[in-house]
């Protein structure tokens, strides 16, 4: 270790890089919000409870029914949607507040990220803790959460006219929004985080790393549609699906684009090969990596990277032989925030972290 590094090692820390800790740390706090944000909203999917509130009240939403008239009053606007009609007819009171409590939970818990970030960040803002390249950046992601909390409706506003649940479109979109943000949050306080270590990442595994990134998040907007469609109840087979490895009438609908979106059989397919696509990308990367830079955290990071990607197929395969009980759903949902996770402080670690305190920062 050369002396310059074994000094930033080793000298006390500054304010200003108290200053970082205590951002990092707030937002990591963030970041485990949102994560339980989205497990929430996959349970109220999967319970079907996400239509159960059917006006979006941004501030007099967050006071649930507090009476039986109330109640009722909110009931009786649920039996106006088409999901009770077709689906939940003849449906008590009690059943009605199962669901409805399921939904406002997660509504109560996205408007608790805004107040988790936004009030921090006014304090640390106020007082002088943020450095002026941090400030653009953390006012991007309020500005995401809040395009988050309309995009939120935009998705159940789809499920309130014509369909009996919501459009697979809207749904993946707000899931994959989620994960952006949950993603940069983690990006940028991992950024903050001091690495005054010398190892170096070839510039390659930096890139691809990214890359994963990416192909990670794709697979979550795969698996938003593929729950959109309700697609896990159907072809629960593997590794063969429908008979065949390749299964027939992949491309039946037209247009042909329609099909990657609206048909079952193919937005199944597509998330299953999606899958083995991040698992062969995850352990090409892992190997090139551990042959240039070997037993460094860089590729110890990738092989823990791999694991990951290995035990979410795993929970994705049982899921779907099992046909999708809510448990393991959750599980699989989980799981694949938790590989984004790691694939986001996989690809910042090799990226680098922000400059040192007193250098301007543009990454």
């Amino acid at each position: 270790m050369s002396t310059l590094a074994y000094s930033l090692e080793h000298q006390p820390a500054t304010g200003r890089e108290r200053d970082r800790r205590a951002v990092r740390i707030w937002l990591y706090a963030v970041a485990l919000v949102v994560f339980a944000l989205v497990i929430v909203g996959g349970a109220t999917r999967l319970t079907e409870s996400g239509l159960s509130i059917t006006e979006w009240k941004p501030i007099h939403g967050v006071i649930p029914p507090l009476s039986a008239a109330e109640w009722q009053e909110e009931f009786e606007l649920y039996k106006q949607i088409p999901q009770y009609d077709q689906i939940n007819r003849g449906m008590s009171l009690d059943g009605f507040k199962t669901i409805y409590w399921w939904e406002w939970s997660h509504r109560l818990l996205a408007r608790g990220v805004g107040f988790v970030f936004a009030l921090p960040l006014a304090f640390f803002w106020l007082t002088g803790r943020l450095e002026p390249f941090l400030k653009p950046r953390l006012v991007g992601l309020l500005a995401l959460g809040g395009l988050q909390g309309a995009i939120g409706w935009w998705m159940v506003a789809s499920g309130l006219v014509d369909r009996t649940e919501v459009s697979q479109y809207r749904l993946a979109t707000h899931l994959t929004i989620a994960c952006i943000i949950f993603a940069a949050t983690l990006w940028v306080a991992r950024g903050l985080k001091p690495r005054p270590s010398t190892e170096r990442a070839p510039r390659f595994s930096s890139r691809f790393a990214i890359a994963l990134f990416v192909l990670a998040l794709l697979q979550i907007y795969l698996g938003g549609l593929v729950a959109g469609l309700r697609a896990g109840l159907i072809y629960n087979t593997w590794p063969l699906m429908d008979g065949s490895l390749i299964p027939s009438g992949l491309l039946s609908m037209e247009p042909v684009w329609r099909n990657f979106f609206e048909s079952h059989l193919t937005v199944q397919f597509v998330h299953r090969c999606g899958a083995y696509l991040l698992l062969a990308a995850a352990l090409f990367h892992a190997i090139t990596l551990w042959r240039a830079a070997p037993g460094t955290r860089h590729a110890r990071g990738a092989v823990v990277l791999v694991g990951l990607v290995v035990a979410q197929a795993a929970i994705g395969i049982a899921t779907l032989l099992m046909v999708v009980p809510i448990d393991l759903a959750l599980m699989h949902q989980a799981g694949g925030l938790i590989v984004l996770a790691a694939a986001v402080i996989h690809a910042r670690s090799l990226h680098g972290g922000y400059p040192a305190v007193g250098i301007s920062a543009a990454t």
